[in-house]
């Protein structure tokens, strides 16, 4: 043995590893072929790919197939890891050979070793506990992979859907707080007709609220588990009592309502449950980001620019301007949508890029898609604190924009028909003057009529304004 090192064996022959280490030959060799990006394995990948292996294990010695004491060992093991120890033993580079083969070895050797040493041994000697005979019992990657991207979406599924909720519930907070708030509305970003600010916020929530849906509704998918498919979807080396043992342990160490795959060939040959997953990400990402630059647009100012609302200062917006503070929130929050969008991208062409009975293309999705979730997840519950929860509204600037917008004459055609309406919202854009201004000058309208029409309730409300339960617009409009 090397100073520092000692010398593996695989079927291309041997080795150096670091002494020290618990991984082995097979990831050694990953980590020279692929010194990429320096990305490694999720944490959650990390987590679901440790727990099938203690499945595996508890399943293997229950059937009489692998020894009660290597068994004990490798669930010990695999405790220590889901505990938090020897997770920097994971060193292989996300984009690694096809299919998460260098993944699934890394976890194999790591829990070899480590249950080696439990039961006397040494690191790098698997005559005790070997990583594919005793480990990778029953398994292949082709149905360890798919099985341990699933169970790692599903871990975060909870919390990035909690995550979202806890926003829809803060925006719903301030659409009642809001509620009594008049402004102008804008579509095509020019006036429109007059909105509250609680309504605004209400159509925020919403969107939020049915993106999360979609999310919890597309992540029931990714509860179908081809573990026990082997490496085809034919079962060979495991067989039905070993993968319905397998995933009925997963449910019991997760809570997760976990079932095995009504049809393996599909769950192995598809990544199409995790495509649909991404694309309900996509979705909630695209409602978060239009959401984030309406902030932006609204809070724009505070001079010069719409200054309807007000949003916390977190930190110094200029190194050249003083007192000049920037939406960064939001800012941030639009750079992790488009983060979560070009994952799904990624995710998208690499799911249709799979062949025959195997996408080898797993672990760029699986690190995509859990990248967007980490970021979607983390991006809302910062958007939620440091800003949706301390926003303000500028009550005054806001009834001051309405009050010389074009878009309050839209409530007058029912009265004084569309074509005096445009001409009367001309002459306002022209003189400067009010709509109300304009319309008491010609006479048009009688000024409590006019106040009825032009009245928060009336203009934000369904029907008519100011026609009241017993009035019609004909009869208001005539003198």
């Amino acid at each position: 043995m090397a100073d520092g090192f000692r010398r593996e064996r695989d079927p291309l022959g041997e080795i150096d590893v670091p002494s020290g280490a618990y991984y082995g030959v097979q990831t050694m060799r990953a980590v020279e072929n692929f010194p990429i990006s320096g990305l490694t394995a999720p944490s959650d990948l990390v987590t679901a790919t440790v727990l099938i292996k203690k499945a595996a294990a508890e399943t293997n010695a229950a059937l009489g197939r692998l020894q009660p004491d290597v068994a004990r060992a490798i669930v010990a093991a695999a405790d220590e890891i889901l505990s938090g120890k020897l997770r920097d033993q994971f060193v292989v580079d996300v984009y690694q050979a096809g299919a998460g083969t260098s993944h699934n070895m890394n976890t194999n050797e790591v829990l070899a070793n480590r249950a080696a040493e439990m039961l006397g041994g040494t690191r790098g000697d698997y005559t005790r506990v070997h990583p594919n005979d005793h480990v990778n019992m029953g398994q292949s990657t082709n149905d360890v992979f798919p099985t341990a991207t699933r169970l790692a979406l599903l871990l975060g599924a909870g919390p990035l859907v909690a995550s979202a909720r806890a926003l829809v519930d803060s925006l719903a907070r301030k659409a009642d707080q809001f509620a009594h708030v008049l402004k102008t509305g804008r579509t095509h970003l020019q006036d429109a007709v007059p909105i509250t600010l609680g309504q605004e916020f209400s159509g925020f929530a919403a969107c939020v609220r049915a993106g999360a849906d979609d999310v919890a509704s597309a992540s029931e998918q990714l509860t179908e588990l081809n573990i026990g498919a082997t490496a085809v979807g034919t079962s060979l080396n495991a067989g039905d009592d070993y993968r319905r043992a397998v995933v009925a342990n997963l449910a019991r160490y997760t809570n997760l309502p976990l079932k095995p795959a009504v049809n393996l060939f599909r769950v192995t040959q598809s990544m199409g449950d995790v495509l649909a997953y991404s694309s309900a990400m996509r979705r909630l990402a695209v409602e978060l980001g239009k959401i984030a630059s309406d902030l932006r647009l609204l809070s724009m100012g505070p001079r010069a620019g719409l200054s309807e609302i007000a949003l916390p200062a977190v930190q110094p917006g200029s190194s050249i301007m003083p007192g000049k503070v920037n939406p960064s929130v939001p800012e941030m929050v639009n750079q992790v949508c488009f983060q979560v969008i070009g994952c799904d991208t990624t995710v998208m062409i690499a799911c249709e890029a799979g062949q025959l009975e195997l996408n080898v293309m797993m672990p760029v999705i699986a690190w995509n898609a859990l990248h967007a979730s980490t970021i979607l997840r983390e991006a809302m519950k910062a958007l939620r604190l440091r800003c949706v929860d301390g926003i303000s509204a500028n009550e005054e600037r806001a009834r001051e924009l309405l009050e010389r917008s074009t878009a309050t004459a839209t409530a007058l055609s029912p009265y004084i028909g569309y074509a005096a309406t445009a001409e009367i919202a001309k002459e306002s854009v022209k003189s400067g003057k009010t709509i109300r201004e304009l319309v008491l000058e010609r006479g048009l309208v009688d000024r409590d009529r006019l106040d009825a029409i032009l009245s928060a309730d009336a203009m934000t409300k369904g029907g008519i304004a100011g026609a009241g339960e017993a009035g019609t617009a004909g009869k208001a409009g005539k003198k």
